[in-house]
């Protein structure tokens, strides 16, 4: 019998989608140890800025490590540069970060979801070493990753509006989570404007 990776230790998943001038980042809720269910109320998205997100999947402690050095970072960053940082340079960042720990790894698969200086998306998915894969389309991430490229590839158009865009990465998340039994428990979706952010909850199904 084939052993659960600890990638799959804790469960969970992370999609984002691009859109005409916008983006969607979205994640399930739940939080487990192997096929037990612990809470349903687990953050995976995190604003890095008003126009960057992180999204984390994999083992729940080393998330959390990631998702503090990186805030820290950024805010030293931030007042070093007198400005925010670019998608693409927080990217490479995350990468060198996963990169330099190669021999003890963080058991994480980052995605990292932004709107650079003319609001064009930036989105980059990434394994535990840092190795980068950007899409002008979308990146998943997480236990159910074959299924979400499947529904994304459905579901997914070009040049879609934030009205559009969200019906269409929720939908794509609802859809494979169904299939997936490590994560699910409900979802959070993020649409990232040159307005703003919006976040919506997702109620999905509950076993």
């Amino acid at each position: 019998r084939k052993g659960m990776s600890i990638l799959e230790y804790n469960g969970g998943c992370v999609v984002a989608m691009a859109g005409k001038e916008c983006l969607a980042i979205a994640a399930d809720r739940r939080l487990g140890v192997q096929q037990t269910t612990i809470a349903c109320d687990m953050t995976r998205v995190f604003p890095m800025h008003d126009r960057l997100f992180l999204g984390l999947t994999g083992l729940a402690t080393d998330a959390t490590t990631l998702q503090n050095k990186f805030s820290t970072g950024l805010n030293l960053y931030k007042m070093r540069e007198n400005r925010d940082i670019k998608p693409k340079t927080f990217a490479n960042l995350v990468a060198s970060t996963l990169y330099e720990k190669r021999f003890g790894p963080y058991f994480c698969e980052p995605v990292i979801a932004g709107l650079d200086e003319n609001d064009k998306p930036f989105l980059c998915a990434m394994d535990l070493l840092g190795a980068m894969s950007c899409s002008d389309d979308f990146v998943v991430s997480g236990t159910c990753a074959e299924s979400l490229f499947g529904t994304c590839e459905t579901f997914y158009r070009p040049n879609l509006g934030p009205e559009d865009l969200f019906e269409t990465i929720s939908q794509s998340l609802l859809a494979a989570l169904d299939r997936d039994c490590l994560s699910g428990w409900g979802a959070n979706v993020y649409i990232l404007t040159k307005e703003g952010v919006t976040t919506k909850t997702l109620k999905a199904r509950m076993d």
